[in-house]
């Protein structure tokens, strides 16, 4: 069949059938025009500080309601660069027989090099008549504004499915095309999983393949969404469609046959990406192992739709599912003009998505620390923690319980509170030496500590200044790739911490462009000048808590005063690996939110990789009290920690220390660009660029007012729950409730009580002491 080319004209309502399908100006400007022309998942930076999709005032996609599962400790991370030669997209399609027989009639199946399809692949598919092969094509529309057609729709989409086994077909495709004013599309991942789920029910899920045509899907969470819940493979016709309409209007100025082929190539790597996380090595391992955690659906959706998902919170219904499809699809069928919204999900738009860091709170953060003002603090602190409008953390949903005040003046004094507070891993590399000299000043002085991150440390900086301060990083981090790890930087730490994960790229490797691999960079780093650094996803000496205890053992060797901590990131079961790390006798634990920041990340994990640390300090705190083992280990939290009121969350939860990362940035120049990748940082901070790196002008007494703003904002909320010593706050969760009087209209009935659980053991210790 011909490829279908440039001069083909384009649907008469693209437009409309874009904004049916939820695609923004954002879509494609960040993710399909990059990936066009690259061949590579768009990178980006700076974590994510939008709205969760279920406390989101827009409406959202189904898939942005799953959050990306990893492997961590055990089981670990594989590499997909370094053991490419077992990593396979291979499928085969088609009905499986008994796996206990074997016959020639077990090979009589589609073998397919990639899953992704273009549309020939597709009309190759559904021509196919011979050898006992066939299609039975099966629409997955409903008509708009019929909500009981929507849940009719999915019992029609299974009836067929069955049906069309009984009469002899191979493969059932899964369709949306088609839509107008009067029919919509169910969400692609709603139908695929729910007929997934209906025919393994009915031991039929052998008998048939799942195709699916569909114009959703075009970020690489989307497709391993739909690997995930069950689809054999995916034609993105819709996708292939906006490209055309890119190259038609100037933005791609590559040959659309190429742009294609570079789309599907990069969706390739993407998904390969994603089964490293979970340490799979092939597609066919993946598909229908549902590797995912929701957030934001109800128990009755999963029950019926996404069985053996976890979704601990609890969250929307179906029939609000359909609202989100219908809010869409009437708007883009109204007699409104047709201009696509602009998304605003990963950079701020006024129109977009509510963000917690945007012009007025960082303003009022930079302001109130460069003039040592309080009260610009409390206007900072007002904006970041009163979220009724727009509530975009699960903790903006929580609110504190009446208690006995205490006076303030009894109240533990900002120099100790202080001490507990540390800035996140940050490389040497990935920010440039004057912030991150300055972030290890302001720390020292302040007796709390600095995290060198993954970069290493220049030796120089072990030795005080003329002046008294010290430039070395209290904290000296040991990641997989070992950069500017040696005895000297081991034995001039107060803390060693093995990095496991990182919350926002959890089950991969850190990341530094080559371009910001400069001569110093290098030196640092024993590394090549201008080569990329990217660490592999696992150690590749710990595949096992034993293999994690004998690093721990083999550094409190090299540096027998130093504590030992370990970096996880917050998922479900998190709880259960911390009991294992504690057992390994590790000092401490930190837990950092999927949302925190970083220097470079493919924008699928930055959006879709990991939990808010609210889940994962919970479940870690209740599980190490339960295991009677919460008196042996610290735990610390970190992921867009900004305010006092986060801290005290942090504490009632569980957590005893707390990370401070992108704020810390923030206080010293940083403008939110989410550039740091690109080294062309306009404010100096993250970039290795001598003429850029001279525009830095933050200083440690910014970040010292910062921290004394939120110690003393602290305070003040310790007074009001009756607390003296943040040491009693520790796992208290019965001062914590949720506010009602905010819910956003989807999550009416969301569920805090798993994160408000507090173990009945009162005779250990929910506290290291």
């Amino acid at each position: 069949l011909p490829f279908k080319n440039a001069k083909e004209s384009l649907p008469k309502d693209i437009l409309a059938q874009m904004k049916a399908f939820g695609y923004t100006r954002e879509d494609l400007k960040t993710i399909i025009k990059p990936m066009a022309e690259t061949a590579q998942e768009p990178i980006g930076a700076m974590g994510n500080d939008a709205a969760h999709a279920v406390l989101s005032n827009k409406p959202q996609l189904l898939y942005n309601y799953f959050k990306q599962l990893f492997a961590q400790v055990t089981n670990p991370p594989i590499d997909p660069i370094r053991e490419e030669l077992v990593m396979s997209l291979e499928t085969f399609l088609g009905p499986e027989k008994n796996i206990f027989q074997e016959t020639p009639k077990h090979c009589h199946k589609l073998r397919l090099d990639k899953p992704i399809l273009t549309n020939n692949d597709l009309e190759r598919l559904k021509a196919i008549n011979t050898s006992g092969f066939k299609t039975k094509k099966i629409p997955v529309l409903f008509r708009a504004g019929d909500n009981k057609d929507f849940s009719q729709t999915l019992g029609r989409i299974c009836h067929d499915a069955s049906a069309a086994i009984k009469q002899g077909y191979t493969f059932v495709l899964l369709t949306d095309r088609g839509i107008n004013k009067d029919y919509a599309a169910l969400p692609m991942l709603l139908a695929v999983s729910t007929l997934h789920h209906y025919l393994v029910k009915k031991s039929l899920r052998t008998q048939i393949g799942i195709i699916v045509e569909s114009a959703e899907p075009r970020e690489v969470h989307h497709f391993a969404l739909l690997f995930g819940y069950g689809a054999d493979c995916i034609n993105p016709y819709f996708a292939y469609e906006v490209i055309k309409y890119l190259y038609k209007d100037g933005q791609i100025d590559i040959d659309i046959k190429d742009a294609v082929y570079n789309y599907i190539k990069s969706v390739d790597k993407g998904i390969l990406k994603i089964l490293s996380k979970m340490g799979i090595s092939t597609l066919q391992s993946y598909r229908g192992a549902q590797i995912f955690e929701a957030l934001g659906l109800s128990d009755d959706v999963i029950e019926k739709c996404f069985p053996g998902t976890v979704s601990r919170i609890g969250g929307i219904t179906l029939d609000v599912i359909a609202k989100e499809v219908l809010l869409r699809h009437k708007q883009a069928y109204s007699e409104a003009e047709n201009i696509l919204p602009s998304g605003g999900v990963y950079q701020w738009k006024k129109d977009g998505e509510a963000h917690l860091w945007n012009p007025d709170s960082i303003s009022a953060l930079q302001d109130a620390t460069r003039n040592n003002d309080y009260k610009r603090y409390q206007e900072f602190s007002k904006i970041i923690n009163d979220q009724s409008k727009n509530p975009v953390t699960l903790r903006s949903l929580l609110k504190f319980k009446n208690a006995a005040p205490v006076p303030i003046e009894q109240v533990e004094p900002v120099s100790e509170i202080v001490k507990r507070f540390v800035t996140g891993a940050m490389s040497f590399g990935s920010i440039s030496r004057g912030a991150h000299e300055t972030l290890a000043i302001a720390m020292n002085r302040l007796k709390a500590k600095s995290n060198t991150g993954e970069g290493g440390e220049d030796p120089a900086r072990f030795f005080p200044l003329p002046n008294g301060d010290s430039v070395r990083s209290a904290i000296k981090q040991v990641a997989s790739g070992r950069f500017g790890v040696t005895t000297n930087y081991l034995v001039n730490a107060d803390e060693l911490q093995i990095k496991i994960a990182q919350g926002a790229k959890p089950g991969e490797g850190g990341q530094l462009p080559g371009h910001k691999v400069s001569v110093t960079i290098a030196k640092t780093r024993y590394t090549t000048p201008g080569v990329t650094l990217i660490s592999p996803p696992p150690h590749h000496d710990i595949y096992s808590i034993e293999d994690l205890a004998q690093l721990i053992f083999d550094l409190k060797n090299a540096n027998p005063h130093a504590r030992i901590s370990v970096k996880l990131v917050s998922e479900m079961g998190v709880g259960t690996i911390a009991a294992g790390v504690a057992k390994g006798h590790a000092d401490m634990i930190l837990i950092s939110g999927g949302d925190g920041g970083t220097g470079a990340s493919p924008l699928s994990s930055i959006k879709h990789a990991g939990l808010p640390w609210e889940l994962g300090i919970s479940e870690t705190h209740q599980t190490l009290v339960l295991n009677d083992l919460r008196s042996r280990v610290r735990l610390q939290t970190d992921g867009q920690m900004r305010t006092g009121r986060d801290v005290a969350i942090a504490a009632l939860l569980g957590a005893e220390e707390y990370g401070f990362c992108t704020a810390a940035l923030i206080v010293l120049g940083c403008v939110m660009l989410r550039h740091c990748n690109l080294n062309n940082c306009s404010v100096g901070i993250a970039t290795q660029d001598e003429i850029l790196e001279k525009r830095f002008h933050g200083k440690p007494e910014h970040i010292i007012n910062y921290f004394t703003f939120v110690a003393e904002e602290l305070r003040q909320i310790m007074s009001s729950l009756g607390f003296a010593k943040i040491d009693d706050m520790i796992g208290r969760t019965d001062l914590l409730e949720v506010n009602k009087e905010i819910l956003p209209w989807k999550a009416k009935d969301i569920d805090f009580s798993r994160i408000l659980y507090k173990p009945k053991v009162d005779s250990i210790n929910s506290r290291c002491t």
